[in-house]
């Protein structure tokens, strides 16, 4: 399988992902899975922007990157996977997606959510889909950048 990496960053591609995360995973192709940027041309730009040149870009829905994935579409590329949200991962995984480990980096703050870390924020819906998604077998790692040590995410978000 293809998949060498997922990542839940509120930002999608930007500094950490693009060059930091990139560059150590030696990613031959992103893939932003959002349903909103894969239907806006301005947003598909930006992230293409960010994307160092090197690399592919795929910006897709769900049902789409689930598609691809399955159907072996990116069997010879190293990809890595990229979203805004747990419960995008937990689509993923349900519809069969081999997804074995996430790391969730950047979580923003809102009036909403409450701080695991210093940089991952939740709500009590993203609470019940990290449960869901460890019971699933993903293994749950927080780690902002590739020189951070990892950390399991559970015991944090029990601690939080």
């Amino acid at each position: 399988m293809a998949i060498i990496a997922a990542r839940i960053d509120g930002r999608l591609v930007h500094g950490q992902v693009a060059n930091l995360w990139t560059t150590k995973l030696g990613a031959t192709r992103i893939i932003v899975v959002d349903e909103a940027a894969s239907k806006s041309d301005i947003d598909k730009s930006g992230l293409r922007m960010a994307t160092p040149e090197t690399v592919r870009l795929s910006v897709l829905d769900v049902k789409t990157a689930a598609n691809h994935i399955l159907n072996h579409k990116y069997d010879s590329q190293r990809v890595f996977i990229v979203a805004k949200r747990p419960e995008t991962f937990l689509a993923l995984v349900e519809a069969g997606v081999p997804i074995k480990e996430l790391n969730v980096g950047n979580m923003s703050q809102t009036d909403q959510t409450r701080s695991i870390t210093k940089s991952i924020n939740v709500v009590d819906d993203d609470v019940e889909t990290f449960k869901k998604l460890d019971a699933a077998g993903v293994r749950l790692i927080a780690q902002m950048v590739p020189g951070d040590p990892a950390a399991d995410f559970m015991t944090l978000l029990k601690k939080g």
